[in-house]
């Protein structure tokens, strides 16, 4: 849960930890340093203010590399949201992409976007089945966000799951901790090796125990255990993978993480539509002399409308082109 920093309970130290609020300033001051000419000409005070605005409007993460923006929770669900607001038109149109398609649209908005990453939610999406399969972008967008914000602890579960799977007993099972995870072998790389043959898997009453042992002592995030309890309850066998997907589907991870509407909900976006159909009826009653510059000036009217700030530290970049979006609108906050 958010820590309330009105909280008189709440010692300053723990909620400057918790909060990630030195983490940010110092990203702000380096930001400064770096591009402080640009910034001399509006004032320190006013760029702290909009750097923290961004922040907390989960606004500025867009074009940030990857270090940044899998330092922190709220950064990580902040570039989730991101992503489903750029791209929700194409779940909207029905395309069905591949891994490598989403990668590319994932590096459109951080460059450095690591590859396994990509792979390992492909892999959730189709249940470890080939990964050149084409996925829907509800599919891909729930897989995604599960290994991206939980990445830490699905690494883990794979390392319990594997020592399972090999025969070991709960007592001989090595239960990471948070601060082994950096020496745990990635998902993509492990399954690249050894794929995961469908008669394989392990009995849920063994793997649940394990797995509330690790979250005993974990120290990253990680799904609600009720979430995973429920899950492992309604089988006799279960394989990774398909324990992934379920967890993928459940509204509780959507809850917890807080950025992503119901599956239901999740290409649902009225004040959008509305300003893409006053764009497009601009271009067809312009006459073809003005059409481009009608086009132009209707998109440029969108941006502004979707996106009431930009990221400070990146005006001097390109937008973005999908549905005309690439924040959050005033009315996606209420």
């Amino acid at each position: 849960s958010r820590m309330n920093r009105l909280n008189p309970t709440v010692p300053a130290d723990q909620y400057l930890a918790d909060s990630n609020v030195l983490f940010y300033l110092n990203d702000a001051v380096i930001q400064l340093l770096e591009h402080k000419e640009e910034y001399n000409q509006f004032g320190v005070i006013r760029y702290f203010a909009e750097y923290f605005s961004s922040v907390k409007n989960s606004n500025h993460v867009l074009f940030r590399e990857f270090n940044y923006i899998q330092a922190t929770p709220h950064n990580r669900a902040s570039f989730i949201r991101v992503f489903w607001k750029c791209y929700r038109q194409i779940g909207k149109s029905g395309d069905l992409l591949s891994m490598l398609e989403y990668r590319s649209l994932l590096q459109l908005l951080c460059p450095d976007f690591p590859v396994v990453l990509v792979q390992s939610a492909a892999r959730i999406a189709v249940m470890d089945d080939t990964i050149d399969c084409l996925m829907s972008f509800s599919d891909f967008l729930y897989a995604f966000q599960l290994q991206f914000y939980y990445q830490e602890f699905l690494d883990c579960v794979l390392v319990i799951y594997q020592d399972l799977l090999a025969g070991k007993s709960p007592n001989t099972v090595i239960v990471p901790t948070s601060t082994s995870i950096e020496q745990i072998p990635s998902v993509s790389t492990e399954e690249n090796n050894k794929e995961e043959r469908p008669q394989d898997g392990v009995e849920p009453s063994t793997l649940v125990e394990c797995i509330d042992a690790l979250c005993d002592r974990f120290k990253h995030s990680h799904p609600p255990r009720s979430c995973m309890r429920e899950i492992l309850n309604q089988t006799d066998r279960i394989s990774y993978y398909s324990f992934l997907m379920s967890l993928a589907k459940q509204e509780a991870i959507n809850q917890t993480i807080g950025v992503l509407p119901s599956k239901a909900e999740l290409l649902i976006d009225p004040e959008m539509d509305q300003e893409l159909d006053k764009l497009i009826a601009q271009i067809v009653v312009s006459p073809s002399s003005n059409s481009s510059s009608s086009a132009v000036g209707g998109l440029k009217e969108v941006q502004k409308k979707a996106s009431p700030r930009r990221n400070i530290h990146h005006r001097r970049r390109m937008e973005v082109e999908s549905d005309g979006s690439t924040e959050e609108t005033d009315s996606s906050e209420n």
